[in-house]
């Protein structure tokens, strides 16, 4: 069952036009996938973090997916609705398809998951899984990792999403990031930004992800104090066809584990 809905997940995203060729390796640049687990205690935490440490991922860099990074969101500290992020590059959506089959036949993951995966019903590791696929951005086909040089327990990742009223006018945001400007003035700014995407699955289509890093929570804010006051920013954002493009604009501060690969 799992096998078919993945494969109907992967031929329904074929059918959107401006995706037609998403299951191309990543020379037209790469997809990522994030998993948001939801959660409302240290001890289905434990849980989650010990099967992502010892089991999953070990498992998707024996996939040769190398680069994962995961985060707990700054806000689980006084939230009821916790979270924990998994955020990794993709070459293309039919690897999404395959994954699953290579984790039920990797008796190593089976065994260091057990925990986890063999979860009693009345004490499930989470409350909810939500999974997003997004593709990247022409003008930033690839991930890139940070420059950070400060502690690790300081650093500031922030993932922000975008929404539109439509998908035309999505694709007019996305334009604003790419041809308009908004992706080079982060990267003159220097917001050492991972990676900018539309998402292609997900519960708030249509929207775009990207995320950005900082040293600590002052450099993030005196990064967005020099965007908001750029000249560049001020007259690309008056522009007549950039208006009301986004309906909706959600943050996310988040906290790289000690395990995470950014």
């Amino acid at each position: 069952m799992k096998h078919i809905l993945a494969k109907l997940l992967f031929l329904t995203i074929l059918s959107v036009p401006f995706f037609s060729n998403a299951s191309s390796p990543t020379k037209d640049g790469e997809f990522y996938q994030i998993t948001v687990y939801h959660f409302t205690n240290s001890a289905q935490q434990s849980i989650i973090e010990q099967y992502l440490k010892d089991a999953y991922l070990p498992a998707l860099q024996r996939q040769q997916i190398k680069s994962i990074g995961v985060f707990t969101n700054i806000a689980n500290d006084t939230s009821a609705n916790k979270r924990l992020y998994v955020i990794y590059p993709i070459k293309s959506l039919q690897q999404v398809t395959e994954l699953a089959d290579k984790l039920e036949k990797d008796k190593l993951y089976q065994s260091n998951g057990k925990t986890y995966l063999d979860a009693d019903y009345k004490n499930p590791p989470y409350s909810r899984i939500e999974k997003i696929l997004l593709r990247a951005f022409p003008l930033a086909p690839f991930l890139n990792l940070p420059i950070l040089t400060g502690p690790k327990s300081e650093r500031v990742y922030e993932l922000r999403s975008y929404e539109s009223a439509t998908e035309k006018i999505h694709q007019n945001k996305v334009q604003m990031f790419n041809e308009g400007g908004e992706i080079d003035l982060f990267k003159q700014l220097n917001f050492n930004a991972i990676f900018y995407a539309s998402v292609i699955a997900g519960s708030h289509i249509p929207n775009l992800m990207y995320m950005t890093s900082f040293e600590n929570k002052a450099d993030r804010d005196a990064h967005w104090k020099s965007f908001g006051e750029s000249p560049i920013w001020n007259k690309m954002k008056s522009l007549p066809e950039y208006q009301n493009n986004v309906s909706k604009n959600e943050q996310s501060f988040l906290r790289a584990t000690e395990y995470s690969n950014w």
